[in-house]
Protein backbone atom coordinates (compact mmCIF):
# COMPACT_ATOMS: atom_id res chain seq x y z
CA UNK A 1 0.00 0.00 0.00
CA UNK A 2 0.95 3.33 -0.82
CA UNK A 3 1.35 5.99 1.83
CA UNK A 4 0.39 9.38 0.95
CA UNK A 5 1.56 12.48 3.03
CA UNK A 6 -1.03 15.33 3.17
CA UNK A 7 -0.45 18.59 4.95
CA UNK A 8 -2.72 21.46 5.99
CA UNK A 9 -0.40 23.52 6.67
CA UNK A 10 0.52 26.56 4.11
CA UNK A 11 4.61 27.03 5.01
CA UNK A 12 6.35 30.04 3.69
CA UNK A 13 8.86 27.42 2.06
CA UNK A 14 5.35 26.36 -0.07
CA UNK A 15 4.44 29.87 -0.75
CA UNK A 16 7.70 31.08 -2.07
CA UNK A 17 7.50 27.46 -4.10
CA UNK A 18 4.12 28.72 -5.67
CA UNK A 19 5.11 32.27 -6.36
CA UNK A 20 8.31 31.09 -7.94
CA UNK A 21 6.16 28.59 -10.28
CA UNK A 22 4.09 31.57 -10.82
CA UNK A 23 7.10 33.98 -11.74
CA UNK A 24 8.21 31.04 -14.38
CA UNK A 25 5.17 30.71 -15.71
CA UNK A 26 4.91 34.55 -16.21
CA UNK A 27 7.97 34.60 -17.90
CA UNK A 28 8.08 31.63 -20.21
CA UNK A 29 4.13 32.74 -21.49
CA UNK A 30 4.73 34.78 -24.50
CA UNK A 31 2.01 37.02 -26.30
CA UNK A 32 0.65 35.65 -29.82
CA UNK A 33 -1.50 38.54 -30.98
CA UNK A 34 0.36 41.55 -32.50
CA UNK A 35 0.07 45.02 -30.17
CA UNK A 36 -2.85 47.04 -30.99
CA UNK A 37 -5.49 44.45 -31.66
CA UNK A 38 -8.51 43.43 -29.39
CA UNK A 39 -6.60 40.06 -28.20
CA UNK A 40 -3.62 42.10 -27.01
CA UNK A 41 -6.01 44.76 -24.95
CA UNK A 42 -7.50 41.87 -23.25
CA UNK A 43 -4.37 39.80 -22.75
CA UNK A 44 -3.46 42.97 -20.80
CA UNK A 45 -6.01 43.13 -18.43
CA UNK A 46 -5.26 39.57 -17.93
CA UNK A 47 -1.95 40.29 -17.77
CA UNK A 48 -2.32 43.00 -15.03
CA UNK A 49 -4.66 41.25 -12.87
CA UNK A 50 -1.95 38.18 -12.52
CA UNK A 51 0.63 40.69 -11.55
CA UNK A 52 -1.57 42.03 -8.93
CA UNK A 53 -2.49 38.99 -7.58
CA UNK A 54 1.33 37.71 -7.33
CA UNK A 55 2.31 41.09 -5.78
CA UNK A 56 -0.36 40.87 -3.30
CA UNK A 57 0.60 37.20 -2.22
CA UNK A 58 4.24 38.60 -1.62
CA UNK A 59 2.66 41.16 0.32
CA UNK A 60 0.21 39.06 2.51
CA UNK A 61 3.16 36.71 2.56
CA UNK A 62 6.06 39.24 3.86
CA UNK A 63 3.30 40.30 6.49
CA UNK A 64 2.83 36.86 7.55
CA UNK A 65 -0.83 36.25 6.09
CA UNK A 66 -0.10 32.57 4.51
CA UNK A 67 -3.86 31.95 3.95
CA UNK A 68 -4.14 35.01 1.66
CA UNK A 69 -1.34 34.68 0.18
CA UNK A 70 -1.56 31.18 -0.82
CA UNK A 71 -5.14 32.22 -2.51
CA UNK A 72 -3.57 35.38 -4.39
CA UNK A 73 -0.68 33.03 -5.92
CA UNK A 74 -3.17 31.09 -7.21
CA UNK A 75 -5.44 33.45 -8.90
CA UNK A 76 -2.00 35.27 -10.07
CA UNK A 77 -1.56 31.77 -11.90
CA UNK A 78 -4.54 31.06 -12.88
CA UNK A 79 -5.36 34.65 -15.24
CA UNK A 80 -1.68 33.68 -17.00
CA UNK A 81 -3.12 29.76 -17.25
CA UNK A 82 -6.58 31.53 -18.47
CA UNK A 83 -4.32 33.90 -21.12
CA UNK A 84 -2.80 30.61 -22.60
CA UNK A 85 -5.81 28.24 -22.74
CA UNK A 86 -7.72 31.20 -24.17
CA UNK A 87 -4.85 30.96 -26.96
CA UNK A 88 -3.69 34.47 -25.99
CA UNK A 89 -0.43 33.66 -24.66
CA UNK A 90 2.09 31.05 -26.26
CA UNK A 91 3.09 28.03 -23.45
CA UNK A 92 5.43 27.24 -25.68
CA UNK A 93 4.09 23.30 -25.18
CA UNK A 94 5.04 23.19 -20.98
CA UNK A 95 2.13 21.29 -19.45
CA UNK A 96 3.52 21.31 -16.13
CA UNK A 97 3.24 25.08 -15.73
CA UNK A 98 0.28 25.52 -18.18
CA UNK A 99 -3.56 23.08 -19.02
CA UNK A 100 -2.44 23.37 -22.17
CA UNK A 101 -5.74 24.13 -25.05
Amino acid sequence: MIEIQLSDKISEEKLIHYIGLTKKAREKATPIHEEGTTEASQLAVMLRMADDYANDAIHFMNNGDFVRSFGAINYAHAWIDAGVKLRLLDGHGDDVLFTLP
